[in-house]
């Protein structure tokens, strides 16, 4: 079976598309236009509830959530060599993601995704005029945490969770520019062939 990746430009699943590239998997991709709210159709809600991407449809169901859906690639895909076989640089992996997940792009959402904490406008726009400052605090972060080329030792899926948060950061008020050691990781990850292939699909 074909593996479908459900996905929409400009958003964490780029993430997921890349890490089917790496892996030589067999897959297709269903574009999503956010704009036009087709994550939020019928047609879609049957494939994910949650009206979000990454949604990847494998043999035994659908699968949601970025940091999973890396990590599923990588443990299906071996030979990729895209998850530390180490439990420590292992473990690395998956902190590194929960905390891609759980806090940076919370952070980002608050640009654009207010309403899911509040109706009220004034708060919308207070969340939003915080981003430059807690994504920046995000990149300090990284950055100060990050020891050699990748963030667990070796390449991994939690580089490319990390590449998309890199290509927000501009847009977000906190110039990557600031940030070498960021800066030449994603400059890495785009000189990846499986990268650079799919990378034109994802322009909005």
């Amino acid at each position: 079976m074909t593996l479908t990746l459900h996905a929409a430009p400009g958003t964490v699943a780029l993430a997921v598309h890349a890490a089917l590239e790496e892996a030589g998997a067999d897959y297709e991709v269903a574009w999503l236009d956010f704009k036009a709210g087709e994550q939020t159709a019928p047609a879609f809600l049957a494939v994910n509830p949650k009206a979000r991407v990454p949604a990847l449809v494998t043999p035994q169901g659908v699968l949601t959530e970025t940091p999973a859906t890396l990590e599923w690639i990588a443990a299906t895909h071996p030979d990729a060599a895209l998850m530390p076989s180490d439990p420590w640089q292992a473990a690395k992996v998956r902190e590194a993601m929960s905390y891609l997940a759980s806090t940076v792009h919370v952070n980002h959402a608050h640009k654009m995704r207010g309403h899911r904490w509040t109706g009220d406008a004034a708060a919308q726009a207070a969340m939003t005029a915080e981003v430059p400052r807690t994504m920046r605090d995000c990149a300090n972060y990284l950055e100060a945490g990050l020891d050699g080329d990748w963030l667990a030792g070796e390449f991994s899926v939690a580089d490319l969770h990390l590449f998309v948060v890199l290509r927000w950061l501009d847009g977000d008020g906190v110039p990557l520019a600031e940030f070498p050691k960021l800066s030449a990781l994603k400059a890495r990850i785009e000189a990846r062939p499986a990268v650079a292939r799919i990378l034109p699909q994802h322009a909005r």
